[in-house]
């Protein structure tokens, strides 16, 4: 009787017995040329209220979707009510929120398998609402009623208080948020606009009047840039967007308030936010920022990012996780704002005994980039994983008319990406 050989075996013998395979260095691999990319270009409309919106259709799938991009930000609360942007239109708020809401209204969207929420983050606020195209006429207007008249009703501002309590009893679990919010807090000082927490108190402080009033500070169609994608005809579908926003007045003589200025309050030094019950580090050093998107050394920047963290390839990770094996993860970058210069800050995350010595491995790796500046291989392999993933900023029509709003939001031109990577090509 034939004996049965393991299958893994028997394909190790009919590999053994095979012609040896035979190995090519990527540069000896011939690809065949990219097929021409067209980028499907947006049409930019102002409603009458002033509202400005990006239409691009898409009838690959019978859906229809919204993204509204609206100048507020937690940076303008009061200080003594921080956390205020996140409870009424900061919220992720479902139609409870809205004059329209109740119950049965939310187990229809849910049934129709629609969406309505909105948020507010630190410099921006958005609202998103995404349906099947046959019931555009049904969630529109539940939509534009959100951020036109939200109710903030008793019992949904006391859920939303009881949330943030919550979360601020949880705060310091996550020794990463810890990280980043001491990081952040000594950067600017702790009673910056961008450094400042929520506490107990600041949440207690909040009333549905203060909600009411900082909506109507900042919620104004011509304070309101509108990304549309989807399932339509324009032409149509600016005239759903002129009749559901038709009682919605343009505010005569409003303009955004000027952001608060990023100051920084430290000298610098090294800071110790003590945890006993975990066996790991996370270490954070940098400095605040100088430089915006706009600025000319920006592409170069970007670069310098890829040379010194850019992944598997990048100085950071090669030379303090790969060669001395101190991090799990390790990071540096120079952030750059649209509005506001971003912070430099490098990172490691380490077992608590190599706490100084991964320190000392990121600190030395930020100066390398000053002392042994980027090699012309370093150079290319950082143009080329940017240059090679450029197609990616157009796979969705999301993407395209939420960074035509953005550059319009932030007056940016609205060819700055490819500014950005003609920028880019140019480095040296």
């Amino acid at each position: 009787m034939m004996k049965r050989i393991p299958l893994l075996l028997a394909l190790a013998l009919c590999l053994a017995a095979g012609p040896a395979f035979a190995q090519k260095h990527y540069d000896e691999i011939d690809f065949p040329d990219l097929p021409d990319f067209n980028v499907p270009e947006a049409t930019r409309v102002a409603l009458p209220n002033g509202m400005v919106v990006f239409l691009i259709e898409d009838h690959e799938l019978p859906l229809v979707s919204m993204s509204a991009r609206v100048g507020v930000g937690s940076v303008y609360e009061p200080a003594d009510k921080v956390g205020l942007a996140g409870h009424g239109p900061g919220r992720r708020l479902r139609p409870g929120w809205s004059a329209q809401g109740t119950r049965e209204l939310n187990e229809r969207l849910e049934s129709i398998g629609a969406v309505v929420e909105t948020n507010i983050g630190e410099t921006s606020g958005s609202a998103f609402m995404s349906t099947l195209k046959e019931y555009t006429g049904e969630v529109l207007p539940l939509f534009a009623d959100v951020l036109m008249n939200p109710a903030f009703p008793e019992d949904k501002i006391d859920l939303a208080k009881t949330q943030q309590k919550s979360a601020i009893s949880r705060r310091n679990d996550n020794p990463q948020q810890i990280a980043f919010r001491e990081f952040t807090q000594q950067l600017y000082g702790e009673e910056s606009p961008y450094a400042r927490t929520p506490e107990y108190a600041t949440i207690d402080a909040i009333g549905r009047a203060d909600l009411v009033a900082f909506h109507e500070r900042f919620f104004h169609p011509n304070n309101v840039i509108l990304g549309v994608w989807g399932d339509f005809d324009t032409d149509a579908m600016v005239r759903q967007l002129r009749e559901a926003f038709a009682a919605w007045p343009k505010k005569d003589g409003f303009a955004r308030p000027d952001l608060p200025p990023m100051t920084t309050q430290s000298e610098g030094g090294v800071y110790l936010a003590p945890k006993a019950d975990v066996t790991q580090s996370v270490i954070l050093m940098g400095h605040p920022g100088e430089v915006r998107r706009d600025d000319p050394d920006y592409h170069a920047i970007q670069l310098m990012n890829e040379v010194l963290s850019g992944g598997f390839g990048g100085r950071l990770f090669q030379n303090v996780r790969d060669d001395k094996g101190l991090a799990y993860a390790v990071f540096g970058t120079y952030s750059a704002g649209y509005d506001q210069p971003g912070p430099f800050y490098a990172g490691v995350m380490t077992k608590s005994e190599s706490t100084v010595e991964a320190a000392q491995a990121v600190k030395e790796e930020v100066e390398k980039m000053q002392q042994a500046p980027p090699t012309d291989e370093e150079i290319s392999r950082a143009k080329e994983s940017f240059l090679n993933s450029f197609v990616f900023n157009f796979d969705t029509r999301r993407e395209i008319v939420d960074r035509m709003a953005t550059y319009e939001y932030y007056g940016y031109p609205m060819d700055f990406l490819e500014q950005e990577k003609e920028g880019l090509e140019k480095v040296s």
